[in-house]
């Protein structure tokens, strides 16, 4: 193990320190010559320890700003890459589900390319968030690395420094002072007065002086740190917490109501309503394009809160809120923000209200009501039990056996158990499907099936007004970004290191008295000609003739 670095002034320093802690003596092996290195002040950092291990390694690794810096690059190439087409989560087609035939049909060989690279589906994938995390990391560690030693240099200043640390400063001057003018300390008192009229704070000890204003701009770039942090913790965090962050795209016809996933509630769509330019409503020159087109569309939604389970049956949700929702203005609720994207005509039987009679006479036996949408287990009709035991919202036979091709409700179809007097005790099976052909329509303007159930049964409609029928399908993009709060939060953090960074500079006088010989240092982030012109004006009030280019060291950078 390497031993720490003994400075002339007794202070022990650890390895990989510049400038003396204590004095500010400089330490490494040079000729005396040229400007010191102010960066941290000199401070040993933890990257720079002797013999690493392992962690130390890691730690050096990622403290690197180079590496944070190709980090930053290749996730930004990569990010743009990832725009050149269009992301698998911006589609929305239920049908749409071989992505990769999609890609390869759409774009040709580069698309199944582009696919096959997972350029696809990038910004949720775990080598993209693996790049956020490591730039989160690299941040972290960068900014350990480099404003606790700053901060300890900055917290344990000496006040009177090594003499070849003031004269070595970008703005130095070394001369001697008149004796007539009076004594060096009520000279060193006016001086002082002079800095604090410019808002410096000043420590004075045993004829050296110290003055300093605006430290908290040198935690700017720090706190533009902690705000990157924030931003990509809650960019990461948005693809991984449910609720966070969702886009789901969704599709409502009339009188539907659907659950929202990832959320406690549901929504139904009451009614869609669409209103079309008339002759009256257009110029003369758009009468003969514009008479037909919409005018105004919107879906009358209301939206639940689950009250118990099963949720979705009556009685089970609370209505928290009703909006008409059009073109940008959604229906908003808690972090929810529904919009209405797109919307096309359909015919679809969404209720229905069934007549079961007797075979022979067509004697009624009773009537039930069956939702075509989300239909109730158990019905009764008179004196008999309608249980539902199959529901195909998209009716198709497969195999020879009926199945769903879809949970859309496009062509419902649904199996009936019919139970009560003159039936066997398990009842009798019937298959409904509105929409094959099973009702027809008779002489006298009513409804009747055409497939007869087993037994002495008939299920009939005893007018068009038992149908309910739904002439819209609506589609509705569902948005709940939950943890903007926290990119937002971020983003402010960010701005407010920049302003601390760009509007304020960290600015220290030193001033060395040994007798009448005067050595004054000055140090600043940037802007030195605003730092020269300040320690010229204080020299002058303090009764000391100085111009601004005196204060220029002469000697260069090495």
């Amino acid at each position: 193990m390497t031993d720490n670095i003994k400075c002339e002034c007794g202070h022990l320093n650890h390895v990989g320190t510049v400038l003396c802690e204590s004095c500010g003596k400089p330490l490494a092996d040079d000729d005396g010559q040229g400007l010191l290195e102010m960066r941290y002040d000199g401070v040993a950092r933890r990257s720079q320890k002797a013999n690493p291990n392992v962690l130390d390694r890691i730690w050096n690794f990622f403290s690197s700003v180079k590496v944070a810096v190709y980090l930053i690059v290749i996730t930004l190439v990569l990010a743009s890459l990832g725009t050149i087409l269009r992301q698998e989560n911006t589609f929305y087609n239920p049908a749409l589900t071989d992505m990769e035939k999609f890609y390869r049909e759409e774009y040709g060989l580069f698309g199944q390319i582009y696919y096959s690279l997972g350029l696809s589906n990038m910004y949720e994938s775990w080598w993209f968030r693996g790049l956020l995390l490591m730039i989160g990391t690299s941040l972290v560690i960068c900014s350990l690395d480099r404003v606790l030693p700053l901060y300890r240099a900055l917290s344990k200043q000496k006040i009177r420094k090594h003499l070849s640390f003031i004269t070595r400063q970008r703005v130095a001057l070394q001369t001697e002072l008149d004796p007539s003018a009076g004594p060096a300390d009520a000279w060193l008192e006016r001086f002082a007065a002079a800095l604090r009229a410019r808002r410096y704070k000043v420590h004075m000890e045993d004829g050296a002086l110290l003055a300093e204003k605006n430290r908290f701009s040198r935690w700017g770039p720090y706190i533009n740190h902690i705000g990157l942090i924030i931003f990509l913790l809650a960019t990461l965090l948005r693809t991984l917490l449910p609720g966070w962050s969702m886009e789901e795209d969704i599709s409502f016809i009339e009188g539907e109501t659907k659950a929202i996933a990832g959320t406690p509630y549901y929504l139904k769509i009451d009614k869609f309503v669409e209103e079309f330019y008339t002759e009256e409503d257009l110029h003369e020159s758009m009468r003969e394009k514009g008479v037909g087109m919409p005018k105004r569309f919107e879906a009358e939604a209301t939206l639940y809160a689950c009250l118990e389970e099963p949720c979705g049956q009556p009685g089970t949700l609370e209505e928290l809120a009703r909006h008409q929702i059009i073109i940008n203005e959604p229906l908003k609720y808690d972090n929810l923000a529904i919009y209405l994207f797109y919307y096309e005509p359909t015919d679809q039987i969404v209720w229905m209200n069934l007549t079961l009679e007797e075979r022979d006479t067509r004697k009624p036996l009773g009537q039930f009501e069956l939702d075509m949408f989300n239909p109730a287990p158990v019905m009764q009709a008179g004196e008999y039990e309608i249980r539902v035991t199959d529901f195909f919202p998209e009716f198709i036979i497969r195999d020879g056996a009926p199945a769903t091709k879809s949970r859309e409700p496009r062509n419902p179809g649904v199996v009936l158990n019919i139970a009560g007097p003159g039936t066997p005790p398990e009842g009798y099976r019937y298959l409904f499907v509105p929409k094959l052909g099973i009702m027809e329509e008779l002489e006298d303007d009513s409804y009747r099936l055409k497939a007869e159930p087993e037994g002495n049964f008939y299920l009939s409609l005893a007018s068009v007004d038992d149908v309910r029928l739904a002439h819209y399908k609506t589609y509705l993009s569902v948005r709940s970004h939950e943890g903007m709060w926290m990119i937002w939060l971020g983003a402010a953090i960010f701005m407010i290191g920049v302003v601390m960074g760009f509007y304020w500079q960290h600015r220290r006088i030193w001033v060395r008295l040994d007798g009448q010989s005067l050595a004054l240092g000055a140090h600043t982030n940037k802007n030195w000609m605003s730092l020269r012109r300040e320690v010229a004006d204080a020299l002058t009030r303090s009764g000391m003739e100085a111009d601004q280019k005196d204060l220029d060291n002469e000697v260069k950078r090495s």
